[in-house]
């Protein structure tokens, strides 16, 4: 499923990069997200992509968390990407 719906995830307005994760063993998958701004992931919350992935019958307990960057020391561990930065 994930490789089916990767390009939908790119064409994402303000998604700058999406990491996907995963632990096979428990069948827990999920993504990291870096968005251009907050204003672009609430609409991305708002979006019908988010809406059909989070009522897609084959996965429970969805959650989306919105967290800030500590930039400084991310700068330091080289995880900001030019684009952002």
């Amino acid at each position: 499923m994930c490789d089916e719906v990767a390009p939908a995830f790119a064409a994402v307005p303000g998604l700058v990069s999406k990491i996907w994760i995963e632990d096979s063993a428990s069948g827990t998958y999920g993504g990291v997200y870096l968005f251009h701004d907050r204003a672009a992931f609430d609409r991305f919350k708002g979006s019908d992509l988010f809406k059909g992935v989070a009522g897609h019958p084959n996965l429970t307990n969805i959650s989306a968390k919105d967290f800030g960057i500590l930039e400084a020391p991310t700068r330091v561990t080289n995880g900001l990407l030019t684009a952002v930065a």
